[in-house]
């Protein structure tokens, strides 16, 4: 059986891999150098993207060193439309920013589809400010298409020291059904670009003796976190 979106997502995550070659190499670097350093991967999204971020956080066999920069009025749970427009106000990252332990030496990735909203764009800001590296997870095809909603503001590809590109065309969509666009794809495309940094970092750290700080999953008997969540538990809001 051959199903179109199956085939769609697959020259979709072989389009990112070949288009980011440089950029992955390089994000792969800061992860590794991050870990090794003992320093945090924080990260941010709003509405779907966040799940992007999300997916690096208290993961099994994900990194300890992670912290997700969630909040309750940017995701869906506490309204759709709602997330919607709060994305949309400008001086509200800075809220959420003060709300976190943030060295200097720590790396950012910021997740925007269109790359276009002022939280994102004013959470890597915020982070360059501080002198943080920023990575952005963004599709460049949208985010050139339309201006940024802040008035002469730079989009978040703009801002950040490394871009890398979901590839994902505008509107989010893979497939068309008739006249209508389907078949989202930011949130794959992310999380196959994140958990692939992640993972080869790991490698690059892994082969340098430096012992990882992984999570297991609380579902298999035999193993526990407790040593990991004491360890960074002063430094994560949300552990």
């Amino acid at each position: 059986m051959s199903y179109p979106y199956h085939t769609a997502v697959n020259h979709l995550l072989d389009a990112i891999v070949q288009s980011n070659k440089e950029s992955i190499a390089q994000a792969i670097d800061w992860f590794a150098e991050t870990l090794i350093t003992d320093h945090l991967i924080h990260t941010f999204g709003t509405g779907h993207s966040h799940m992007i971020g999300l997916e690096l956080f208290v993961r099994a066999g994900g990194l300890a060193n992670v912290n997700a920069m969630l909040d309750s009025t940017v995701m869906t749970s506490e309204g759709a439309r709602r997330s919607a427009e709060i994305e949309r106000i400008s001086g509200f990252s800075k809220v959420i920013w003060d709300q976190h332990q943030i060295a200097k030496e720590d790396l950012f990735v910021i997740i925007s589809n269109s790359g276009r909203n002022a939280m994102p764009i004013e959470m890597a800001q915020l982070a360059k400010e501080n002198g943080n590296k920023v990575i952005a997870i963004t599709s460049l095809t949208q985010s050139k298409t339309f201006p940024s909603r802040i008035a002469n503001q730079p989009k978040l590809y703009e801002i950040a020291d490394l871009v890398l590109d979901n590839n994902v065309p505008t509107g989010d969509g893979l497939l068309n059904i008739g006249a209508d666009l389907t078949g989202a794809a930011s949130t794959i495309a992310g999380c196959f670009l994140v958990n692939l940094i992640a993972t080869e970092a790991m490698k690059k750290a892994h082969s340098q003796g430096f012992q990882l700080p992984i999570f297991y999953s609380q579902n298999v008997d035999g193993f526990s976190n407790e040593d990991l969540y004491k360890r960074f538990s002063s430094r994560i809001k949300h552990l």
